[in-house]
C-alpha cells in the first residue's frame, strides 16, 4: 500500500472531521473534488480507512473519569481476558504492552464512584493476576 503525502493530508484533514465534504477538503488540499473521491475510495478499498466515527466534545469528555488500567494476566489468558474486557462498556481501547504488564485498558466513566465499579469488575477476571490504576487528571496533547 503506497501512502502518498497528499493521503496523509487527506487523513488529517478527515480526522479533524470525518463529515467534511469531499469538496471542502478538494478545496483545502488544491486538488480536484474527483481526485479526493478517487483517494477516499482507494484508502478505504486498501484498508487504511476502515470507517468513521463519532469524536465527543470536549465538553462532553471532561465530565467523564477516565484511567489507564495497566493489567498483567496468567500465561495463556489472553483471548479470554481480552473477551471479558471488551464486554465492560466502560473500556474504550485495549493495548497490547512489553514490559512487566501486559495490557493496559483505557476506561471511562461518568463518576469516580462507577470508575471505581469497573476497575474492580477488571481485577475480578479469570485471567487477570494484577493491576495498577492510574486516574487521567487532565489530556495535554489529543490528535
Amino acid at each position: 500500500m503506497q501512502i502518498t503525502q497528499k493521503d496523509r493530508e487527506l487523513l488529517a484533514l478527515l480526522a479533524e472531521n470525518a463529515r467534511t465534504p469531499v469538496a471542502s477538503l478538494a478545496k483545502r488540499l488544491s486538488l480536484s473534488r474527483t481526485t479526493v473521491q478517487a483517494r477516499l475510495d482507494r484508502l478505504e478499498r486498501e484498508g487504511v480507512i476502515t470507517g468513521y466515527g463519532v469524536r465527543l466534545s470536549d465538553a462532553y469528555q471532561s465530565g467523564l473519569v477516565r484511567a489507564h488500567i495497566l493489567i498483567t494476566i496468567a500465561p495463556k489468558a489472553l483471548p479470554q481476558v481480552t473477551a471479558a474486557l471488551e464486554r465492560i462498556r466502560a473500556v474504550t481501547a485495549l493495548h497490547s504492552v512489553s514490559g512487566s504488564f501486559d495490557l493496559i485498558a483505557m476506561i471511562a466513566a461518568p463518576s469516580i464512584s462507577e470508575l471505581d465499579v469497573f476497575i474492580d469488575e477488571i481485577g475480578a477476571l479469570d485471567g487477570v493476576e494484577r493491576t495498577l490504576s492510574s486516574i487521567i487528571l487532565s489530556t495535554r496533547i489529543a490528535r
